[in-house]
């Protein structure tokens, strides 16, 4: 997607889409009338969740590039457009939406339900291409020290994501502070590559 800004601005709309359905959602169910069949998780957060999300995101931003640095696979980074930049932004919203919203199983027990962040985390990671690369038509393995290191770390944070959500402070199960989360680790990660040499170009 990085090499196809038409893509990359495809699903940027895409996310803001969604983001406003589930706005709409969570300022129906805020008027007392949610709506039937709505997007999961479309209820107020108050701060404190907020923040105790993006703290964590933060820490676990700092141990993932301190532990780069110190393995030695900082400089093994892919390049990143500003457009590809924004659309992770956008994949944020999806991405919460899809894995810690619908992806969930509820009324099981807190066990089961556990059990079942654990897989869909699993899934998310390796649904990020770390471990494999579709370049050109041709899939390939890439089971080298930074494609587990970056696979770990997305797992890791998937399950701060689904952590965010179930968290005591968060009662309703507001996906807010999940997108906030979320947004802070992209952002931070888009940060850190600008400030590294690898946010080549615009698109």
């Amino acid at each position: 997607m990085n090499d196809s800004p038409f893509l990359t601005l495809l699903m940027i709309v895409a996310g803001g889409y969604i983001a406003r359905m589930w706005f709409l959602d969570m300022r129906s169910a805020e008027r007392g009338n949610p709506i039937m069949g709505g997007l999961p998780g479309a209820t107020w957060a108050g701060r404190k969740p907020i923040i105790i999300a993006v703290i964590g995101a933060l820490v676990l931003l700092l141990a993932e590039t301190a532990g780069e640095i110190a393995l030695g696979l900082d400089q093994q980074q892919s390049e990143m457009t500003v457009l590809f930049g924004i659309y992770t932004l956008a994949a944020a919203i999806i991405e919460e939406v899809l894995f810690r919203g619908f992806l969930v199983i509820e009324r099981h027990g807190v066990a089961v339900r556990w059990l079942g962040i654990l897989g869909a985390s699993v899934l998310f990671a390796a649904f990020h291409p770390f471990l494999w690369e579709w370049d050109d038509g041709e899939w390939s393995w890439q089971f080298n020290a930074k494609g587990w290191f970056s696979t770990g770390a997305i797992f890791l944070g998937s399950l701060w994501f689904y952590t965010v959500r179930f968290m005591p402070s968060n009662p309703t199960h507001s996906l807010l502070p999940c997108f906030a989360a979320h947004f802070t680790k992209n952002l931070g990660v888009f940060v850190i590559k600008a400030m590294q040499g690898f946010v080549v170009g615009f698109w």
